[in-house]
């Protein structure tokens, strides 16, 4: 079970233990180490930030997720590209309160049992009528976990789509996997029945991660984060304005 809060009852963890390869890593590679070592402070920070969050006035947009909008591999919580893409949408005379519920580590399955629960029981946002903005990014971790996890994807990314909010924000997992081939082909007909709003990393992610990883080699740093912003906001942008 998760760490409890008091005020979400969730606190931004999964409460699973990080796998046997990622410890083995972060032992003898020290990137690995350095950009693991930030998973508990970014959580940390997101979770008072939720805290404040929830008794700020406006518009909300809850983010649904793993460790790539919890900002892990960025120079600090708030420069990943959640916040990126919050400045961007302000700028543009769109300003969200941000709620991430993300957590790193979480698989597909994590944002249907922890996640989407948290979401649904939060209480309405202050001073608006407007209906949450939700966006979700996740299924990296079910894919590099492999065995019965990775062949778990398809049918847990099909029970995700089906329990997400109508109008919400999803990823499509880049990756030249079957499983994510099959995973996303319940996202492309849940967006083609107009259920959902569809950023197609393949096409709109970063063309090169050349310069944009951090010390881990596998997460972004805040380069590869602003360029996820940028796939992101045109998405999010026209799911506020329908």
């Amino acid at each position: 079970m998760p760490d409890l809060d008091p005020l979400l009852g969730y606190a931004n963890r999964t409460g699973r233990a990080p796998g046997r390869g990622v410890r083995a890593l972060g032992v003898v590679l020290p990137g690995v180490r350095r950009v693991q070592g930030t998973a508990a402070p970014w959580a940390d920070a997101w979770a008072a930030h939720n805290r404040r969050a929830l008794t700020t006035p406006g518009r909300r947009w809850v983010v649904l997720g793993d460790s790539m909008s919890q900002a892990v591999g960025a120079s600090a919580w708030d420069t990943g590209w959640v916040d990126r893409a919050a400045a961007s949408l302000a700028d543009d005379g769109l300003p969200l309160v941000v709620v991430n519920l993300s957590a790193t580590g979480a698989r597909t399955a994590d944002v249907v049992d922890q996640q989407l629960p948290v979401l649904r029981a939060l209480p309405p946002a202050l001073g608006t009528d407007a209906p949450d903005l939700v966006s979700v990014m996740v299924g990296s971790n079910d894919l590099f976990a492999g065995g019965a996890v990775r062949d778990r994807l398809p049918d847990e990314f099909g029970r995700m789509v089906a329990a997400l909010p109508r109008g919400a924000v999803v990823a499509t997992l880049p990756q030249p996997r079957t499983a994510a081939h099959r995973a996303n082909a319940h996202l492309e007909q849940a967006v083609a029945r107009g259920e959902l709003r569809l950023v197609d990393m393949r096409a709109e992610g970063p063309s090169s991660w050349r310069g944009r990883l951090a010390a881990d080699l596998f997460h972004p740093n805040d380069a590869g984060y602003a360029e996820l912003a940028r796939a992101f906001v045109p998405h999010l942008r026209a799911a506020l304005q329908a």
